[in-house]
């Protein structure tokens, strides 16, 4: 049995090394499906432990295997890579090379972390059994890498049995984790949908139907209209986000465009959401002589943590920042990719607190201004590695 303070001794000797990964990755942004030259560092990094090394998968995306001695069950430990197009502000000599790409949302830490797990885990191979398997998979902001990467085969060869992620999230304070057993975080399905009035003058608007005015019904009215179809308590939330419409002042507009989200905690409501927007645009346009189209996009579904393996995860947690600073989280609508995995597998993804308001490090996600407590960068590190061995000795 591999004892925690040897997973903790080898963590902290390998602080250092994951700060200077993690601003490399930091000052080299790279968009979704882009990463080369994050994809290349991470596969020589790799490669130089000895890991059977895959790259190519999803474009950009690398995965490693680590054969412990013994035969035993698969587990898959993921990262994510990309970066947002968001032009950085904070002031630090590692700040973002690339103009208009910043890694916002933490991702520059995952990859650290992983990096570093696989060190830690390859250090410990001749006392593992089963194998490891280190993903690092390309464009999950709205891209959907993990699709990409699981349709070429990453969850296949080796099989995998279960799979754990992390993210590094600014709302917690360094020193704590959260996760929850079953769903954890919402889907989202993507909308676009254009209302066809009738042009006219606006000094004589009798023979027009005005796309502008049908839209604000739609917007002051859709969400109601959702909340009444479906079953009390139904976990959703419909959101408009762009709107597009009219040519000139003194013309009535006779096409507005709108885009929006729909994120849900529940899968048997998910579907009836649709149906209900497509029903309240019919009622409110057609008896006003005016069309619509709804393009409905799905997107990323529910992230649902299996309850054996959010409870090894939290078990894990326990043991590195203290069972008062591991949190039971409310579930979140944001929304995430690893939902296409755990579809799969059983597994549980878990956020690792960031934050540091005495640092000034607080600073919402996708903000010009987001950034780390680096120490995080070790907690994430013990408790992913812990969590690995506990699996893979209780097989």
């Amino acid at each position: 049995m591999i004892a925690y303070g040897t997973i903790d001794e080898r963590a902290a000797a390998l602080q250092d090394e994951m700060v200077a990964l993690r601003r490399d990755f930091h000052a080299h942004p790279e968009l979704g499906f882009e990463e080369r030259r994050s994809s290349a560092a991470i596969a020589r990094y790799l490669s130089g432990l000895g890991l059977e090394v895959r790259t190519g998968l999803a474009s950009t995306g690398v995965a490693a295997v680590l054969q412990g001695s013994r035969p035993g069950r698969t587990l898959m430990l993921r990262a994510d890579m990309d970066a947002l197009p968001i032009q950085e502000l904070n002031d630090v000599d590692y700040r973002s090379k690339n103009p208009g790409v910043m890694h916002a949302c933490g991702h520059d830490g995952h990859m650290a972390i992983l990096l570093g797990a696989a060190r830690l885990l390859s250090s410990l191979k001749d006392s593992l059994s089963g194998r490891i398997v280190f993903v690092f998979q390309p464009a999950e902001e709205n891209l959907g890498g993990a699709r990409s990467m699981i349709d070429d085969g990453v969850l296949d060869n080796p099989r995998v049995d279960a799979a754990l992620g992390l993210h590094l999230i600014s709302i917690l304070p360094h020193g704590y984790v959260g996760t929850r057993s079953g769903p954890f975080m919402a889907s989202v399905d993507v909308f676009t949908t254009r209302i066809h009035g009738r042009g006219g003058h606006s000094a004589m608007p009798g023979g027009s139907v005005d796309a502008i005015a049908l839209s604000a019904d739609l917007l002051s009215g859709l969400n109601d209209h959702v909340r009444r179809g479906l079953p009390d308590g139904s976990r959703f939330l419909v959101n408009i986000g762009t709107i597009h419409g009219g040519t000139a002042p003194n013309v009535v507009a006779d096409l507005v465009e709108l885009q929006g989200t729909v994120r849900c905690l529940d899968d048997p409501v998910r579907p009836l959401i649709r149906d209900l927007m497509e029903g309240f645009l019919r009622e409110t346009m057609t008896p006003r002589d005016a069309r619509f189209e709804l393009d409905y996009l799905q997107g990323y579904p529910i992230v649902v943590n299996d309850p054996a393996m959010t409870d090894l995860l939290v078990g894990a947690a326990g043991r590195v920042v203290g069972p008062d600073h591991v949190i039971d989280m409310p579930p979140a609508m944001a929304s995430e990719d690893m939902a296409f995995y755990l579809q799969r597998v059983p597994g549980c993804y878990f956020f690792v607190g960031a934050g540091s308001d005495d640092a000034g490090m607080n600073a919402p996600h996708h903000n010009p201004r987001f950034a780390i407590d680096e120490r995080s960068l070790g907690t994430g590190l013990k408790t992913l590695c812990l969590a690995a061995v506990d699996y893979l000795e209780s097989s």
